[in-house]
C-alpha cells in the first residue's frame, strides 16, 4: 500500500428500482424491502419469467432535453443520473479540478439492447432507409463512459469495462489502478444497466437463469435459500468517485470510505457455469485482501453476488470458506440481490455503494426471503432483518458470464 497513492471514495451515485439516490437505496435495503414486482415496460405474460426490479418513475428530462435522451438508450439515462449525483456530492466541477486529470470508466454488461431491438425490428419491417443514424451510438457498450465525460468536460482516461456480471465492481477496481499509476487524480466508475428489454429476457430465459416465482414477486429473489430457482433481471445504475487522497485531501473533500483492496481472477472454466468448487473467486477475495495488507480476520462484512441461482449461491459460499477458512462463518454476508434483483453490469456498482453505506453507518442489510436452509450454503447470510456491526472493512464479490471474478475491499475511513 505504501508505495502507491492512496485512493478514496469521495461521492456515491444509484438508480435503482427503489428510486434516484444513495440514500434511497440504503434505506430500503436496511429496512428489508423489496423493490421486484410485474414488468410494466410491455406484455411479458409469455415470458417464463415475467417480473423484474424496474426503475419506476424515471423523469429523463430532469437530467437533458427530450430530444438529446431519444439519442441514447436508457443505460445511459442511468449512467448519467447515478453520475450527477456522485459528482455533485464529490463537489467536483470542470471549474474546481484539472480536467484532464479526470476520468470515467462506467461499463454496462449488455449496453443498449433495447436500442438494438428496436432498431432490428425497424429494419426488417420498414427497410434500411428508416433506421435511425443514431443506431450504432445507442447501442455501443462504451457510450456511457463517453456521454458522462462529456457532460462534466472530464477529459483524462476515457474507456470502459465489459465483463458482464463482473463489470461494476471491475470498473472501480480498475479506475482505483489509474488513480495509483498515477494516470489520474479523479476516477467516475461504476455499471449502469437497462436490460428489461425482451431480447435480454427472452435470452435469460431460454437459458433457464431466471425464477419462474412471477406470482410472488417480493419473494422470488431469495439468494442462498435452498428453494432459489433464478435470479430476478433488473435495472438501475451504481458510479463512485475515486480521487487520490491527496487530491481529495488538498481540496477539503468529505471523504466517505477508503478503497483499499482489488482482486480479479479467471474461471477458465465454462461460459455460463462457475467453476464448481469457487476456486477462482476465492484467489480474487484472498488476491484483495492480499493487496489490501489484511487478513481473512481483519474482513467484517461481505456483500456476496449472491444472485439466487442454484449454482452461484453454493459456488459462492464455497469460495469463502476457501479464501477464508473457519473466519468465513463469523462473517457476515448479504446478498442486496434479494431486494433490488440482479443489475448486471450495474450490480458491482450499486453494492459497491451498498458497502461504503455499511461502514458509513455500522450496519449491514439483511438477505430477505431466507426461509429454507441450504445444506451446502451454512454461512451468516443475515437473514431477513438488518443488523448493527461495527464494520471497518467491506467486501463487494462479483462474478459474471464467462467466468469473470472480481473483488473490492473498502475501509472506513477515520
Amino acid at each position: 500500500m505504501s508505495e502507491h497513492p492512496r485512493v478514496v471514495v469521495t461521492g456515491t451515485g444509484a438508480v435503482s428500482c427503489f428510486g434516484m439516490g444513495t440514500s434511497v437505496l440504503w434505506e430500503n435495503l436496511l429496512a428489508g424491502n423489496s423493490g421486484i414486482g410485474p414488468i410494466t415496460k410491455y406484455d411479458a405474460s409469455a415470458f417464463r419469467c415475467q417480473i423484474a426490479g424496474e426503475v419506476k418513475d424515471f423523469d429523463v428530462t430532469e437530467y437533458m432535453p427530450a430530444k438529446e435522451a431519444r439519442r441514447m438508450d436508457a443505460f445511459c439515462h442511468y449512467a448519467i443520473a447515478a453520475a450527477d449525483e456522485a459528482v455533485a456530492m464529490a463537489g467536483i466541477s470542470a471549474d474546481n479540478i484539472d480536467v484532464t486529470r479526470a476520468g470515467v470508466m462506467v461499463g454496462s454488461g449488455v449496453g443498449g439492447i433495447q436500442s438494438l431491438q428496436d432498431q432490428c425490428e425497424i429494419l426488417m419491417t420498414r427497410g434500411p432507409s428508416r433506421n435511425s443514424p443514431m443506431t450504432v451510438p445507442m447501442m455501443i457498450v462504451d457510450i456511457a463512459s463517453g456521454v458522462v465525460s462529456i457532460r462534466f468536460g472530464f477529459s483524462g482516461p476515457n474507456l470502459c469495462v465489459v465483463t458482464a456480471c463482473a463489470t461494476g465492481s471491475h470498473s472501480i477496481g480498475e479506475a482505483m489502478w489509474m488513480i495509483r499509476r498515477g494516470d489520474a487524480d479523479v476516477m467516475v466508475a461504476g455499471g449502469t444497466e437497462a436490460c428489461v428489454a425482451p431480447l435480454g429476457l427472452t435470452g435469460f430465459c431460454a437459458m433457464k437463469a431466471l425464477t419462474k416465482r412471477n406470482d410472488e414477486p417480493t419473494k422470488a429473489s431469495r439468494p442462498f435459500d435452498a428453494e432459489r430457482d433464478g435470479f430476478v433481471p433488473a435495472e438501475g445504475a451504481g458510479v463512485v468517485v475515486l480521487e487520490s487522497l491527496e487530491h481529495a485531501k488538498a481540496r477539503g473533500a468529505e471523504i466517505l470510505a477508503e478503497v483499499v483492496g482489488y482482486g480479479l481472477t479467471g474461471d477458465a472454466h465454462h461460459i455460463t457455469a462457475p467453476e464448481p468448487g469457487g476456486s477462482g473467486a476465492a484467489r480474487a477475495i484472498t488476491n484483495a485482501l492480499k493487496g489490501a495488507g489484511i487478513g481473512p480476520e481483519g474482513l467484517d462484512y461481505i456483500n456476496a453476488h449472491g444472485t439466487s441461482t442454484p449454482l452461484n449461491d453454493k459456488t459462492e459460499t464455497a469460495s469463502f470458506k476457501a479464501a477464508l477458512g473457519e473466519r468465513a462463518y463469523a462473517i457476515p454476508v448479504s446478498s442486496s440481490k434479494s431486494m433490488i434483483g440482479h443489475n448486471l453490469g450495474a450490480a458491482g456498482g450499486l453494492e459497491s455503494i451498498v458497502c461504503i453505506q455499511s461502514l458509513i453507518n455500522g450496519a449491514v442489510h439483511p438477505t430477505i426471503n431466507y426461509e429454507n436452509p441450504d445444506p451446502e450454503c451454512d454461512l451468516d447470510y443475515v437473514p431477513n432483518c438488518a443488523r448493527e456491526v461495527p464494520v471497518r472493512t467491506a467486501m463487494c464479490t462479483n462474478l459474471g458470464f464467462g467466468g469473470h471474478n472480481a473483488a473490492l475491499l473498502f475501509k472506513r475511513w477515520e
